[in-house]
């Protein structure tokens, strides 16, 4: 049984987007992820493109989403909130799970790609919990 995740961030240009590339690239045919803004920016940042290409991911494929184009895929196992706080609309998961993670997006390419390399790590961290 697939596992369906959700990641949401506040302009759904970075950090979701990235998390959702990971969950797919880690999870493969065993996740189904999904990306979306409380405010989406509209425009995936060119820094989480080029940040990602260096993985050997196309970010430039993926779209900022809001969370109105992303609740037909609800229900899901676990919707991950990092960074939006009250912005955050309810959304049907089983589980609800809050990650800090700073905002990339005026960083430096070195320090971004920390942030990326984190959100990698967390993403292993959940696809390992939710397989257990």
């Amino acid at each position: 049984m697939k596992k369906k995740l959700l990641f949401v961030c506040i302009e759904n240009s970075n950090r979701s987007q990235m998390s959702q590339a990971f969950a797919s690239l880690l999870g493969g045919d065993k996740v189904e992820a999904y990306s979306a803004g409380s405010r989406p920016s509209g425009i995936v940042n060119p820094k989480a493109i080029a940040a990602m290409k260096e993985l050997g991911y196309d970010l430039s494929v993926h779209d900022s989403k809001s969370l109105d184009e992303v609740k037909q895929y609800a229900p899901f196992d676990a919707v991950v909130t990092m960074g939006c706080g009250d912005a955050c609309p309810w959304m049907p998961a089983k589980r609800f799970i809050d990650w800090q993670i700073p905002d990339p997006k005026h960083l430096e390419p070195g320090e971004f790609n920390r942030v990326r390399d984190l959100i990698r790590d967390k993403v292993r961290g959940l696809l390992e919990e939710l397989n257990d």
